[in-house]
């Protein structure tokens, strides 16, 4: 993986975030995938685990996120109007030079593309530390940045811990999202964490949204963002421009539901 680094194997693709309700592109994920020589794209499930919580895989932690924000600036010179969030992973997040590196990355670029990026960090990586996460996360927002707790429901967070982390978003688990029309438990879940989400001041996103059935129990409970390959699968940077000026939403709270893709 190392060599593959050093080889620039390795690319981001971008998956849409949209208001599901009124057909507006909000921003996009950046996904890690491997170009690989022999195996074609490799996604990062099979590979991530291998390094994440070593050495190396803060190296490509720094690498995804210096090409994140690099993709963002571009976009935005271009009058595309998104944000793009960017995961880090705990070790990454843990590193004593994170929030340093952090602004010297974004003071290469025009001060908008700041207000632009979302920082998506699990809950256990959030919460491995909590008193450093939070002060971490408050200097990281000094700078302009977001944050977003993802796969929230997953790990093991308690209100008191919520309260006191500084957070703009909330990412509903996909497991939650994808079972909640035939488990009553899993809808539940996907209610209590919106009606969560507005106590904290939180926006709330949908994780692995499948179907237009989905999309519209989830706008009927309250929350309009959304991602996942019902809406679209993550494509290469050089197609997400097309895709946001073309986007429109295919339901809305008095319309038909039909299907989201194209």
């Amino acid at each position: 993986m190392q060599e593959a680094l050093d080889a620039s194997e390795f690319t981001l693709h971008y998956q849409p975030k949209v208001d599901m309700a009124s057909g507006r592109a909000l921003g996009a994920e950046a996904l890690l995938r491997w170009n690989h020589p022999e195996h074609g794209l490799v996604p990062p499930g099979q590979f991530l685990p291998l390094v994440e919580h070593t050495s190396l895989g803060v190296d490509l932690g720094r690498w995804v996120l210096a090409q994140g924000v690099a993709q963002l600036a571009s976009w935005l010179r271009e009058g595309l109007d998104i944000s793009v969030s960017v995961n880090v992973s705990a070790r990454h997040l843990q590193e004593p030079t994170f929030a340093d590196e952090l602004a010297q990355l974004l003071a290469r670029h025009d001060a908008t593309v700041a207000a632009h990026l979302v920082l998506e960090v699990l809950e256990t990586a959030a919460l491995a530390d909590v008193d450093y996460t939070c002060e971490l996360m408050k200097r990281c927002r000094e700078l302009g940045v977001r944050f977003a707790l993802d796969d929230f429901g997953t790990g093991y967070s308690t209100f008191t811990y919520l309260k006191r982390l500084p957070l703009d978003q909330i990412k509903i688990d996909r497991s939650f999202v994808q079972n909640m029309l035939e488990d009553h438990q899993d809808l539940a879940i996907v209610e209590g964490v919106v009606a969560l989400s507005r106590t904290f001041g939180c926006v709330v996103v949908a994780e692995g949204v499948e179907s237009a059935a989905q999309a519209a129990r989830l706008i009927e409970i309250g929350c309009r963002a959304g991602q996942g390959n019902g809406i679209a699968a993550a494509m290469p940077a050089g197609q997400l421009p097309g895709w946001v000026r073309s986007y429109r939403a295919p339901i809305g709270p008095r319309r038909r539901p039909r299907r989201l893709w194209r």
